[in-house]
């Protein structure tokens, strides 16, 4: 697998590309202000108990909301029961991460309210490596939720209660492959990060950016740490120079596969996605519609509400084949298109049961690719497939619209 780096108008394209084929697909836009996985110091604004909520201000013009749940108080426990006026106060300084980041333009949200306009964020705080996230606010160690195999997760927990000098980190799933010196180190870098952000979340000066999350790169780097990536191409000596940073402290292995490739007259002339040949498959991401390598189709349509995947049956393929093709491309356009909330797959009437066991445990297989949450809730009593997906940063449809590609 390669990874390659695109400077499109200022936005940062990065792609995973395993045989010229589209695995993997992360942009920051040049207009992004918000990022997810920023630390800031906020202030809260206003006390919402209609909805059970805090505004923050974040400084930059930029806007907050923290629900009660996701206050953290001062002995390290979330407030059960409590409502949010009972555990926050206006005009309070406090330190929140972004996990739902919103860059809404001003133009077109000046009239919504300001709840749809603020990033929704958490005092939970967590720093992610590659193979661990740091929660230091908790001093237990934890296998993250995606690792569902029963075998792997508990030899996963396992290796961790044996590793005394690692606290408070959650192991990734590329973890179980690691050596344990590997771990500790990481462990280390993350606890120093912390130790150094803590100077800066004491100040009860003027709303700031504390820490910027994760970009486009290292999000992608760590979601695929356990393929054998063979190459990083980058286009400019900058983003040499950040990978390499990064590469160095969470993934040494990785420095001697950087490359310059601006230094090549085919990527001078034609660019790194076209050399790649992956152009067409981003832009195919904004089609309604993918034919299946077996002839058939998915239609793809997103409403407000949800997301819903009809499968079509091409012409010389059976039912079982044309929906194990559309299993696995289903989900790889799930992942591509950062699609979120409710999805439902409306595959090709199956009659027999071992046909459908079939496909769903395709499609769990294929989910679990998935940096993001996925989680299956099977058949329907209409015989349709639901599963719901919490994504971490907006839809790539919103990323073409803010990064202008072209």
């Amino acid at each position: 697998m390669d990874i390659i780096t695109e400077d499109l108008n200022g936005s940062m394209w990065v792609a995973a590309v395993e045989k010229r084929r589209l695995i993997g697909l992360e942009v920051d836009p040049v207009q992004e202000i918000v990022r997810w996985g920023s630390v800031y110091m906020g202030r809260v604004t206003r006390i919402d108990t209609k909805i059970n909520a805090a505004f923050l201000d974040l400084g930059y013009e930029q806007s907050g909301i923290i629900f009660a749940a996701d206050v953290i108080l001062p002995d390290g426990t979330k407030p059960k029961g409590k409502k949010i006026g009972q555990i926050l106060r206006s005009g309070q300084m406090i330190a929140v991460q972004i996990k739902q980041a919103i860059n809404p333009a001003p133009d077109l949200v000046k009239d919504l309210p300001l709840s749809e306009k603020s990033s929704r964020v958490s005092m939970d705080i967590s720093l992610a490596g590659r193979h661990l996230i740091y929660t230091p606010l908790t001093k237990e160690n934890r296998v993250s939720k995606r690792v569902t195999n029963p075998a792997l997760r508990k030899s996963m927990q396992d290796m961790v209660r044996d590793i005394d000098s690692i606290q408070g980190c959650i192991l990734r799933s590329s973890a179980a492959n690691c050596q344990t010196d590997v771990l500790i180190r990481e462990s280390k870098i993350l606890h120093a990060l912390w130790d150094s952000l803590k100077n800066f979340l004491k100040t009860d000066e003027d709303p700031a950016l504390i820490m910027m999350g994760p970009d486009a790169t290292q999000r992608l780097l760590s979601d695929h740490a356990t393929e054998n990536i063979n190459r990083i191409a980058v286009s400019t000596m900058e983003q040499f120079q950040d990978i390499e940073d990064w590469c160095e402290l969470y993934a040494p292995g990785l420095v001697t596969k950087i490359d310059p490739a601006s230094e090549s007259e085919t990527v001078v002339r034609l660019g790194l996605f076209e050399s790649y040949g992956v152009i067409e498959d981003i832009d195919s991401l904004l089609r309604p519609y993918i034919f299946l390598t077996g002839g058939g189709s998915l239609i793809i349509q997103t409403t407000a509400a949800l997301t819903a995947i009809d499968v079509n049956q091409g012409m010389d393929s059976s039912i079982l084949s044309a929906n194990l093709d559309a299993a696995k491309e289903a989900a790889r356009q799930i992942r591509l298109r950062n699609l979120g909330g409710i999805v439902i797959i409306d595959f090709i009437n199956m009659k027999s049961k071992k046909d459908k066991d079939q496909v769903m445990a395709l499609l769990k297989k294929e989910i679990a690719k998935d940096p993001c949450t996925v989680d299956l809730h099977g058949w329907t009593k209409t015989g349709l497939m639901e599963l719901t997906r919490a994504r971490r940063t907006p839809p790539l449809k919103d990323r073409f619209d803010q990064a202008d590609f072209d």
